[in-house]
């Protein structure tokens, strides 16, 4: 039989029918047949389930660890924008170069630089002028300035619906609508100094901090409003969202640190001693590390994320006082203000050595490298994801 056939004898029995009376002679021989039925079965083959896989860790900032720009940017220029607060203007530097090679001014006090969205527009956020003063970054030049009141920071949603003014000397954060500029809704903060903020990993949550007052907020943005507030510190400025958003990382330049935060309960988890004056907070180009400038102390902390430790201080030779900056696209230098020196800063980042001073004008404050890797801005200075 072939592989697979099974042979089943089955037996069929006749019954004599025979009479009460019957005798020995009278019985009669029945034949039982025998009857072979074959039955074919299928065989399954033998299967081994696939392990199951496991999921890569979250990384909201794995589309940023590359130097590839998105395909659009392409035909950009490189250029370093830089607002001087003081001096109402901003410089254009060639980052190649490192050359200034363009200076406009911009009305009254600008403070940051900001990317849209879809990173096709920057604006300038001049907070006294109430104005968002756009700049073509194809051509570097600057448009008509748009009238929002009090822009001293800007924000965008990760789905770039919603864009947040951060409306300090108001005390409150304006959510508009980043094509119109018109007002959705406003949500005001209980303290002072409401300045820089960072979003939760699926975008529902905005948390701000509270310069003036060292408290910290968590917005609600489906709600609109503050649903959990906390005092963290005593000058909490920059704030940074974890790779894989377990903590926020907040620098505070009254305890020359960074505080380590809860993102559900606000709660200070760790604090990491950096600098005197612990001011912005940028993440290096490979995801790994985070660069924490020291105004006060002219110092950058680079800050392992694994660890939550120091792992290097770059110091600028002779002093100087970094605040807000932008990693080059490869990752190899950091460009960050002087804002008491009227100059920038350019660090090698592989060696933590000053490459470059670069003199601007008066308060440089937020400036912006563009353009950068990653598949949209969330704001500020370029935060990425």
């Amino acid at each position: 039989m072939p592989l697979g056939t099974v042979a089943i004898l089955v037996v069929g029995a006749a019954l004599a029918a025979v009479t009460a009376c019957s005798t020995a002679a009278d019985e009669v021989a029945v034949e039982i047949p025998t009857t072979t039925v074959e039955v074919t079965t299928t065989v399954e083959p033998t299967t081994t389930a696939p392990a199951p896989t496991t999921p890569e860790p979250l990384n909201i900032y794995r589309f940023t660890t590359s130097d590839r720009v998105e395909e659009r940017l392409l035909d950009v220029a490189p250029r370093v924008y830089v607002p001087n607060s003081d001096e109402h203007t901003v410089s254009v530097i060639d980052p190649v170069t490192m050359t200034v090679i363009a200076k406009y001014s911009t009305g009254q006090v600008p403070h940051h630089v900001t990317p849209s969205w879809d990173m096709s527009t920057l604006y300038v956020l001049d907070t006294s002028g109430n104005s968002l003063t756009p700049i073509d970054p194809r051509t570097s030049k600057l448009g008509t300035p748009i009238p929002v009141p009090d822009p001293y920071n800007l924000y965008f949603t990760p789905d770039g619906k919603l864009a947040l003014v951060i409306a300090e000397r108001y005390m409150r954060i304006d959510v508009r609508d980043p094509r119109t500029w018109s007002l959705v809704y406003s949500v005001p903060v209980p303290h002072p100094g409401v300045n820089h903020g960072d979003f939760s990993a699926d975008g529902r949550y905005f948390y701000a901090t509270c310069e003036w007052s060292g408290w910290f907020v968590k917005l609600d943005l489906l709600e609109g409003r503050v649903v959990a507030e906390r005092k963290i510190g005593q000058l909490p400025i920059d704030v940074k969202l974890a790779p894989d958003a377990s903590v926020l990382y907040v620098a505070d330049q009254g305890r020359n640190g960074v505080i380590v935060v809860d993102p559900q309960t606000l709660a200070e988890v760790a604090f990491i001693p950096a600098g005197r004056g612990t001011h912005g907070l940028y993440v290096s180009r490979d995801g790994r590390q985070l660069y924490a400038t020291n105004r006060l102390g002219g110092s950058v902390s680079v800050i392992d994320f694994a660890t939550r430790a120091v792992v290097a201080t770059w110091t600028i030779p002779g002093g100087g006082s970094p605040d807000m900056g932008s990693v080059s696209p490869d990752g190899r230098q950091f460009w960050v203000s002087g804002r008491n020196h009227g100059e920038i800063y350019v660090i090698d980042t592989t060696k933590g050595e000053l490459i470059k001073r670069i003199r601007t004008g008066a308060g440089p404050h937020g400036l912006s490298y563009f353009p950068q890797p990653g598949r949209y801005s969330t704001g500020h200075t370029g935060n990425y994801r």
